[in-house]
């Protein structure tokens, strides 16, 4: 694969895109039980793949002086496809304020744009591209005529370009749908872009059909979430604040009311030592001392009485 030309990586690149394009919609179609056109344009590719396979090819082809092995061909499309999914993903992400695709809840994942479950992947087609498919492709083209296989090439590309450049037109009308939505969450937007592209052609369409998990990322919404997330600072802080607050006043009442039950017991014992004297001054019949008594008896209990309402007043705040 050393000597592989730009007609040849051009016809690698037309072959895998066509094979991730029929990956990709038997995928969908196990998962939803319909067909759809997934891919970023209309044709019948996905040319993710075949840049995957045209990297893995070069990277093979540049170490073809070096001793070849299964383990190299699979570093080298880890490496390059992971890197070529990230600047994807991160391209996409910036330009058309969209993600379309998300790893977030996958383990191993950086930034939700590449896990390790899709290395491994890339890993492996890497492998069974360079040294399986690769020679039958390529031995496949030699047998057109030159010409006959750039005619061809020169068409398929000239079809593949005006698909680019009709789907280039279909995103830009997305990005015009989400930068002037005048909404702060991202599945409003998603909503008022849905409803837009649905009163548009079948093209417009078939977008939001081959991506139904698509997310929006806009300034505003992440402005929002931001928001969100400062005001719930806030409230944890001042939340903190009165619970501290609530328990200085709770051991405040304790205290309170240990020392107003410390004082009402001694009051209660004198009463009661007051009243064994009233009993015994009634037995004498001394009026002037028994209404001494009475009344320091019920100074004692409007003491009492005081405290317990200041007491119940403390526990009630």
């Amino acid at each position: 694969m050393a000597n592989v030309g730009l007609w040849q990586l051009l016809w690698l690149f037309f072959i895998y895109s066509f094979l991730g394009w029929v990956t990709e919609v038997f995928l969908k179609y196990l998962q939803y039980h319909r067909f759809i056109n997934r891919g970023f344009l209309i044709g019948p590719y996905c040319p993710i793949y075949g840049a995957g396979a045209v990297l893995i090819t070069v990277g093979c082809g540049m170490l073809s002086s070096f001793e070849r092995s299964w383990a190299m061909s699979f570093l080298i499309a880890f490496v390059l496809c992971g890197l070529l999914e990230y600047a994807t993903s991160y391209i996409l992400e910036k330009y058309f304020h969209a993600r379309w695709w998300d790893y977030t809840q996958k383990p191993m994942n950086l930034h939700g744009r590449v896990w390790i479950g899709n290395l491994i992947l890339f890993g492996l087609g890497g492998v069974a591209i360079a040294e399986i498919l690769n020679p039958r492709f390529l031995a496949m083209a030699s047998r057109f005529e030159p010409i006959f296989f750039s005619a061809l090439l020169t068409a398929v590309s000239i079809l593949f370009l005006a698909d680019v450049l009709m789907s280039y037109f279909i995103m830009n009308l997305l990005k015009r749908g989400v930068e002037e939505s005048r909404s702060n969450k991202s599945e409003e937007i998603a909503a008022e872009v849905r409803y837009l592209l649905e009163n548009r052609s079948v093209f417009h369409k078939r977008i939001m059909d081959a991506y139904p998990e698509l997310t929006f990322r806009t300034e505003e919404v992440k402005a929002r979430l931001e928001r969100i997330r400062k005001e719930g600072e806030a409230i944890r802080l001042l939340a903190e604040e009165k619970v501290e607050v609530l328990e200085e006043r709770t051991l405040a009442g304790r205290e309170a009311a240990r020392k107003n039950l410390t004082t009402t017991w001694s009051l209660q014992r004198e009463i009661i030592e007051k009243q064994d004297e009233i009993i015994d001054l009634l037995k004498k019949g001394d009026a002037g001392d028994i209404q001494m008594l009475e009344e320091a008896v019920n100074g004692n209990k409007e003491i009492i009485e005081n405290r317990e309402r200041r007491y119940r007043l403390l526990k009630n705040e």
